[in-house]
């Protein structure tokens, strides 16, 4: 099923919603260093100081459907391309309700963001993934998005 009749607006009152889908970040195979709940607590407490503090440059939106239920959220950031000094814009945080997954919530949050990039005057838009994400990674390529650099870490113990 896909849902075309979505409307994505500027986050209000939604921080519980936002917050309650931090889990959706690591539902997947993690790297071995990492740990869930380091994960979730750590983009948790990113996104409570987004929406508490609102600092210039970040801007969460939620995507509703046609009966006005919030089914997912895209947090963006204006960004200077390290390598140009020109405006990206960043998709820091995208989620979609689990029941909602494969409606076209994701794809439509992919658009709105690259619709604002444009409006805005960006050069790229970014994102990050961890490599087991492989639902989103799959989404994220079938959207046009490829690899531009790798970030590769080694635990020191």
């Amino acid at each position: 099923m896909t849902d075309t009749t979505l409307l994505i607006r500027l986050a209000e009152d939604d921080d519980d919603f936002i917050l309650s889908l931090t889990s959706r970040f690591v539902d997947f195979t993690l790297p071995p260093w990492r740990r869930r709940h380091e994960c979730v607590e750590g983009i948790r407490k990113d996104l409570l100081r987004h929406l508490e503090d609102q600092p210039a440059n970040s801007f969460l939106f939620v995507a509703e459907d046609a009966d006005g239920e919030r089914v997912g959220f895209i947090h963006l950031q204006r960004t200077a391309d390290f390598f140009t000094g020109r405006s990206n814009c960043h998709i820091s945080d995208l989620a979609v309700a689990p029941h909602r997954e494969g409606d076209g919530v994701g794809r439509a949050l992919l658009a709105h963001a690259e619709a604002w990039a444009r409006e805005h005057q960006c050069q790229l838009v970014t994102l990050a993934v961890f490599p087991g994400n492989e639902r989103a990674r799959a989404l994220y390529e079938a959207s046009g998005y490829a690899t531009d650099l790798l970030r590769l870490a080694k635990p020191v113990r």
